[in-house]
């Protein structure tokens, strides 16, 4: 190749590179210029979008409310359990008396007390349990009678020792009855003590006395009347033995009443310590507060029913959507499953607040909790307690936390929905949703049903409303 022609090349390639350098300058600059903005541009761009209505469609499904809450594992109906007096016969000293009432003997924690069976032992003597709501308050012996003598004689006819009939008067029969059932738990009913014998036997010698001394002075009066010397009496002396007589039948009347009355209350009795009515048994130990060794002051222990319940809390607006006998769905920490039933609720001071802003009674916050009005008005807590027909896995787990769902209501098949905040209520009480159609927005007058999650059952009111409809929730 000469060398012209190399030289020729080069100059080529040369104004090639040349004029890429100077397109590709061209290029940035046109993109560079292209994206940049002035300040007014770039203000305008970050300015937010004109404010429209907030839109959501319209959907027709089945509804399903629920209030779903947390409960705890529990024994039922807990009571504390005091003794009504001192065991043994009152006033009488030493062991048997009030200056000796100690715990001999506790009860074991979480037995089962049935009806007739010990509680426990104080002084050595039992201190045991029948069925009733008359609590013990006194002594009970021959010549009481009332409302607490007539529950125990139907006590003592249910545990199989029959006081020959229930008439609310303590007779022999009901203290024969007493012996045998105490016989039965290896225990001698309480029998007259040596103060009573004492007393008695007083009582008797008091009768004794004045009837000597009445008989004394109707002798010496009938001496002197056959005697030549009650001429000479004058009316003084006639005057003072009437007297004289008079008080020593009326002294004798009264040693009679006293021993008679005595005698009422003479025999087997039931000390006040040492019978506990309580409103139904059987019954489990759940706390024992008692000391061996130590006075039976106060409650003696805590007792609860032998059935398992679930006691929850819920917010009163929840509250009123509950019902006696309504099926709960229990769920354990680890899945398992139990059915329970609504038995009991609260006093229910919480009510419904109206809420100007949605339905009256709407549901609260789409969180898929308690989703029948908890937040919204109502919320002053009730209390509930689900009873267990089958406890199941739950028998041997007192404490534990389940989740309780409780199905409140369901609608009457697919139905048209829309969001709570859809719903407002206007002075007069009509409730209504705003639809968006064609970019206007038309009021339609609606009747609300159901509520559940977030979502309110709407039928329109003339007007017409579907599913391809659009409803304004906010701005």
């Amino acid at each position: 190749m000469s060398p012209r022609r190399g030289r020729s090349d080069r100059r080529t390639k040369r104004l090639v590179g040349i004029v890429g350098v100077v397109v590709a300058v061209g290029i940035g600059g046109w993109f560079a210029g292209s994206e940049m903005q002035s300040p007014a541009d770039a203000a305008t761009s970050r300015r937010p979008p004109e404010a429209g209505p907030v839109t959501v469609a319209v959907e027709r499904q089945k509804l399903t409310a629920t209030v779903i809450t947390q409960g705890t594992v529990e024994y039922g109906e807990p009571q504390a359990v005091a003794l009504a007096g001192p065991v043994g016969p009152s006033g009488s000293p030493g062991a048997e008396g009030d200056a000796a009432q100690l715990v001999t003997k506790l009860p074991a924690e979480d037995a089962e007390l049935k009806e007739g069976g010990v509680l426990m032992h104080i002084s050595g003597r039992p201190v045991m349990v029948l069925r009733g709501t008359v609590p013990m308050y006194r002594t009970l012996g021959p010549g009481s009678s009332g409302e607490d003598v007539e529950q125990l004689q139907q006590a003592l006819r249910r545990i199989g020792f029959d006081p020959g009939g229930v008439t609310g008067d303590y007779r022999q029969g009901t203290a024969a009855a007493v012996e045998r059932w105490y016989a039965s738990k290896g225990f001698t009913a309480q029998s007259p003590g040596s103060a009573d014998e004492q007393q008695l036997a007083e009582l008797e010698a008091a009768v004794t006395t004045a009837q000597l001394a009445l008989m004394e002075l109707r002798e010496g009066d009938g001496s002197s009347e056959g005697g030549d010397g009650a001429e000479g009496e004058g009316p003084g002396s006639q005057a003072t033995r009437s007297l004289r007589l008079g008080a020593a039948e009326k002294e004798l009347q009264r040693a009679n009443k006293a021993l008679s009355a005595f005698k009422d209350g003479y025999g087997t009795k039931v000390p006040a310590g040492e019978v506990v009515f309580l409103p139904e048994l059987p019954v489990r130990v759940d706390e024992v507060k008692a000391r061996l060794g130590q006075a039976p002051d106060g409650p003696v222990a805590t007792v609860t029913s032998s059935d398992l319940v679930v006691k929850a809390v819920v917010p009163g607006m929840d509250a009123a959507t509950l019902r006696a006998g309504m099926t709960a769905q229990l769920r354990t920490m680890d899945g398992t499953e139990v059915r329970g039933v609504v038995s009991r609720l609260g006093d229910g001071d919480g009510k419904k607040e109206e809420d100007t802003d949605g339905v009256e009674g709407g549901a609260g916050p789409d969180d898929g909790a308690a989703q029948s009005g908890a937040g919204s008005g109502g919320v002053v807590p009730v209390p509930v307690e689900i009873t267990l027909p089958d406890p199941g896995p739950l028998r041997q787990q007192s404490g534990a936390s389940v989740k309780v769902t409780v199905e409140v209501g369901t609608s009457r098949g697919a139905v048209l929905t829309v969001p709570s905040a859809a719903v407002r209520t206007s002075a007069d009480g009509q409730a209504r949703v705003r639809v968006e159609r064609d970019g206007h927005i038309t009021d339609v007058p609606v009747t609300v049903g159901l509520s559940a999650a977030g979502l309110v059952e709407v039928e329109p009111d003339g007007a017409a409303l579907s599913e391809q409809d659009r409803v304004v929730v906010g701005k």
